[in-house]
């Protein structure tokens, strides 16, 4: 771990929990973390031992990073922090019976509560554990109205974002499947846009005796000079790509050139 590059802290809070200050950021890798230090300070057991049992259990060690601290100039001091989705399990592994007596009843309520209010401080602007807080926001006063009031525009403003972001994925999906279709048809083709392999047959064939009597007449090969005109009256590059309801059109087209030369039946 030490050879890692310390995270740099996005928003950084001190964050109150039943009277103990608990520095807790959250680092450009999106996560939240908290600093070890202060939690063993406030539960009075001994950070160096706890940081070497956290370094030792394969997945509180994935969490466990150097955060740098904006609180000294330049951010220039690292502190070791601990994402808070893995605090649950640290605070799980030391025993009551590990502490003091005065310090169980606060060990307790760090297990039960300390992530889940470290994590609110960065959702919702909660920057305390007190549990009248809740009581306060029950009132009817101007501050708590206040307050519900810029948590709901919070969380409407998050809805939007997310629902945009659910927006921006479908329509690039629609967008993807469209453009996978164009390929595909134009790979494959299109049956219901282009001639069949059968009427591109008919219509080649019309072409060929076309140009077969234009060249007894001129004496040159007309094979090229039918085939221009037919792509230049229809607006495309290959017989093969006539719009299937063209067909007809074209076929009246070619019988009554070739009718036009030498008064034959029709094709």
């Amino acid at each position: 771990m030490g050879d890692e590059k310390a995270l740099v802290p996005i928003e950084q809070k001190s964050v109150e929990f039943y009277g103990d200050e608990l520095m807790a950021a959250r680092a450009d890798d999106g996560h939240v973390y908290v600093s070890v230090a202060q939690m063993c300070g406030a539960l009075g057991i001994d950070t160096q031992a706890q940081t070497r049992r956290i370094r030792r259990h394969l997945i509180l060690a994935d969490g466990f990073r150097g955060v740098a601290n904006l609180a000294t100039p330049g951010g220039r001091q690292t502190a070791y922090m601990l994402r808070v989705d893995a605090v649950p399990l640290w605070l799980s592994g030391i025993r009551t019976s590990a502490v003091s007596e005065d310090i169980r009843p606060k060990l307790e309520r760090f297990q039960r509560e300390a992530a889940k209010v470290l994590w609110e401080a960065f959702q919702e602007g909660r920057l305390t554990a007190d549990p009248a807080f809740s009581d306060l926001l029950e009132s009817d006063s101007p501050a708590a109205q206040a307050y519900k009031m810029a948590r709901a525009m919070m969380e409407l403003a998050r809805n939007q974002l997310l629902l945009e972001s659910r927006l921006d994925t479908q329509d690039t999906r629609l967008d993807d499947h469209e453009r996978r279709l164009e390929e595909v048809e134009a790979t494959l083709g299109d049956s219901a846009r282009h001639v069949t392999p059968d009427q591109a047959s008919q219509i080649s064939q019309a072409v060929k005796t076309v140009a077969m009597k234009l060249s007894r007449k001129s004496g040159r090969n007309e094979y090229g000079g039918v085939y221009g005109e037919l792509y230049r009256k229809f607006g495309i590059t290959s017989y093969k790509q006539l719009p299937a309801a063209k067909f007809d059109e074209a076929i009246s087209w070619l019988n009554e050139w070739r009718e036009s030369i030498e008064g034959d039946v029709p094709f």
